[in-house]
């Protein structure tokens, strides 16, 4: 519950040091997304992303996590979270949610993206991947007015607007030295609205919806996250900082400058 688990609120320092996971997260994934095209598999796939955190100077916090087997989570099209990396090769208009990260001198960030492999099998999909990439901008800024973490998945909530199913059970969280730390963050808007937004506070912020229900199921190799009526689903996160100067998304190369601009959010400089 909201409030009970300490928060762990960081320093300038700190936080100018989580910057740096950030930033190769932000380059893993990156690579991830340029080679998304039919007939890649997502071990491939996976690979990739494992070379350029390693060659980076950081080491995956995925890799080992309770026992998960890959370094990225790699989600396709009813698959909403946690699918692991195999052999199954992409196709044309698949929906593939790619969601990783880093731990660097003992800082962790975490950011994910969803992306079609070439043109859209239905215009729903490509409406699905930006309804919640803009749910995912809104729920961040949100976070500059400092009120209280619940005003994230208000945000959310208000920004899909009925128009896709928010996934239940399934939330951002704080981070920093450790991957899954407090507040949990939810994607919707809830009655108890949990700690105060200060400076310091560092937050993963990874709204998850869906083209139907927000129901899901788990298969059997207790990982991956399948949407229970076959929608298939889109999943977008950064990590992000509450500074006295503003707001810092540590996983964007811009800081988030370009996007919340749309939003009069102040960015500090890099």
């Amino acid at each position: 519950m909201f409030g009970r688990e300490r928060v762990e609120y960081k320093t300038p320092e700190q936080v100018r040091a989580m910057r740096k996971a950030g930033l190769l997260t932000y380059a893993a994934l990156e690579s991830v997304r340029s080679a998304l095209r039919p007939g890649v598999t997502l071990a491939e796939l996976d690979a990739l992303g494992a070379e350029v955190i390693r060659t980076g100077g950081g080491t995956s916090n995925f890799l080992g996590y309770h026992g998960y087997p890959k370094t990225l989570c790699i989600s396709v099209n009813e698959v909403v979270v946690h699918g692991i990396p195999g052999e199954q090769v992409l196709a044309e208009g698949d929906v593939v949610s790619v969601d990783g990260g880093c731990v660097v001198d003992g800082w962790h960030g975490d950011s994910a993206f969803t992306a079609i492999v070439g043109e859209p099998a239905d215009p729903a999909d490509a409406e699905l991947v930006e309804i919640t990439r803009t749910a995912l901008w809104a729920g961040i800024a949100a976070l500059d007015a400092r009120g209280r973490v619940g005003d994230v998945g208000a945000a959310v909530e208000d920004a899909v607007d009925g128009r896709l199913g928010i996934v239940d059970g399934y939330t951002g969280h704080g981070i920093g030295t450790a991957m899954h730390m407090a507040p949990e963050v939810l994607n919707y808007r809830v009655r108890e609205k949990g700690p105060k937004v200060k400076p310091g506070l560092v937050l993963a912020i990874e709204p998850m919806c869906t083209r139907g229900g927000i129901e899901t199921d788990v298969l059997a190799d207790d990982w991956t996250v399948v949407t229970s009526d076959g929608t298939r689903a889109a999943h977008w996160e950064h990590t992000v900082a509450v500074l006295d100067e503003g707001l810092w998304v540590l996983t964007a190369p811009d800081g988030g400058a370009s996007e919340l601009a749309a939003y009069g959010v102040s960015v500090p400089e890099d």
